[in-house]
């Protein structure tokens, strides 16, 4: 089987080792689904920096074929949490923070840079016939821009800014405008802003930010360690910031701040499949312009590198034609 491994370097296995089922039990059923597509997400680039010391073959954001299971022969997506559902965290329904969990392609779980892998059967989505396997490739991260409002009950007209313009930062703020915010985004690539202003998205260059704190609601989607301090610098007092980065380097700031100013903070990571494949089903969230260019499996290095340049949004994986 062909697989991307990262095991302190990333490279490409022509003859990594099949996926083995666990056991099939009445409490959990595992499939084997037939990678189509797989997108490299910043949490792949941070790993590959030594964020949670993953070892293993990468990749969560991906649409495949179930081979068995409930939806045996059909188009899925899967959710990344593993979780054990029995435990107090499960019994709650916090399932995706199950401190058993596994999480594929991030923690003590092969990913799905490679053909074949293993999910549990209720993880998996099927997919509407009329979205394109690029299209559910954004489905992992567009459920994650949705855990926002999922998280703070939008009520509509607040005024939010995203801070970064790269693909999550795109996601977050179509899905917001989607739920009746005013959305500004700030960035430090003119091409990516303009993809958002021709969503009719307003999206400035970082530099031209204002010096005023009005903002009701900031989201960090910068991927960079600074980006809580500069959401700080813009978000009202007793405002709202998200957090949707995760950086592999140390984070160290004044906290004072967020006393004084009694901003709360909220870390936000997966949200709800369901609600992405709606939008994306009904045309509500538009991803395709996010693509920069796709690769077979044996180009992992040039791919990698090609995700980590600065005019590259969303660089896929093409597993199986």
């Amino acid at each position: 089987m062909r697989a991307i491994v990262f095991d302190g370097l990333l490279a490409f296995h022509s003859d990594a080792p099949e996926p083995i089922l666990p056991p099939q039990t009445g409490h959990e059923q595992f499939v084997i689904v037939d990678v189509l597509m797989a997108g490299i997400c910043e949490t792949d680039l941070q790993l590959c920096k030594g964020y949670m010391g993953f070892r293993g073959t990468l990749g969560h954001e991906f649409v495949g074929i179930a081979r068995t299971g409930r939806l045996a022969g059909q188009r899925v997506v899967g959710e990344i949490n593993c979780a054990c559902h029995q435990c107090e965290m499960c019994r709650q329904g916090n399932t995706s923070h199950c401190p058993h969990r596994t999480v594929i392609g991030i923690l003590n779980h092969d990913g799905a840079f490679a053909d074949r892998l293993v999910v549990p059967d209720r993880n998996l989505h099927a997919l509407p016939e009329h979205v394109t396997n690029v299209q559910a490739v954004f489905v992992e991260p567009l459920a994650a821009a949705c855990r926002i409002p999922e998280q703070l009950s939008v009520q509509g007209d607040e005024r939010v800014t995203v801070l970064g313009d790269g693909r999550l930062g795109n996601l977050c703020a179509q899905v917001m405008r989607h739920h009746g915010c005013h959305v500004t985004v700030f960035g430090k690539h003119e091409f990516k802003l303009k993809i958002l202003q021709e969503m009719g998205i307003s999206a400035c260059l970082r530099s031209n930010s204002p010096a005023n704190r009005t903002a009701d609601i900031v989201i960090d989607c910068t991927g960079s360690p600074t980006g809580l301090e500069d959401a700080i610098r813009m978000v009202r007092p007793c405002g709202t910031i998200v957090l949707k980065t995760t950086v592999a380097a140390a984070q160290t700031m004044h906290m004072a701040p967020l006393v004084i100013d009694e901003i709360r903070v909220v870390g936000s990571r997966c949200g709800p499949f369901s609600e992405a494949i709606r939008l994306l089903s009904a045309g509500s969230v538009t991803v395709d312009t996010l693509v920069s260019a796709s690769y077979p499996l044996e180009d992992a290095e040039t791919a990698f590198q090609h995700a980590i340049r600065k005019d590259a949004l969303k660089v896929l994986f093409e597993v199986r034609r």
